[in-house]
């Protein structure tokens, strides 16, 4: 088997509904997204390190952003159902500001699974657009994972 590049619009992301726990909600017009790594480290340079840096990594940070088109019924106005428990969940604080994201391409046998919390990023759009809708879920603690059914 040979590996080839795969698509974006392959890989599904879900948020788990915190007032019924287990159950996933897909998250809807999607067109972009973006896994973000970051690191602290700490200098651990002395007299003897003969003039060269050295340090040590001590903390490890993600984050996952999306963006997409807002979407809402066009009879009732609901606005569609994983991102508006997106936007519930970034009204929540303390311990209830944390919920459960998962992803994984539509091939995979398992998701990877975080728990974070969300900040949503800015709506809007001009004359001939959309309304844009983005969010961006930092990872609170390390990764999980657990098979697809």
């Amino acid at each position: 088997m040979t590996q080839q590049k795969y698509n974006a619009r392959d890989v599904e992301i879900q948020i788990e509904d915190f007032l019924s726990p287990g159950t996933w909600i897909a998250i809807e017009e999607l067109n972009t997204f973006s896994k973000g790594h970051e690191e602290e480290t700490t200098d651990t340079t002395v007299y003897t390190s003969n003039g060269q840096a050295e340090s040590q990594k001590m903390q490890i940070g993600k984050s996952l952003t999306i963006e997409g088109f807002r979407k809402r019924d066009h009879v009732t106005g609901a606005i569609a159902p994983g991102q508006a428990k997106v936007e519930a969940l970034s009204e929540r604080l303390g311990e209830d500001s944390l919920g459960r994201v998962r992803f994984s391409h539509k091939l995979d046998t398992t998701w990877e699974v975080w728990t974070a919390h969300v900040n949503l990023g800015d709506q809007g759009g001009g004359n001939n657009d959309k309304v844009g809708w983005a969010a961006t879920f930092t990872r609170s603690g390390a990764s999980t994972t657990v098979a697809k059914p």
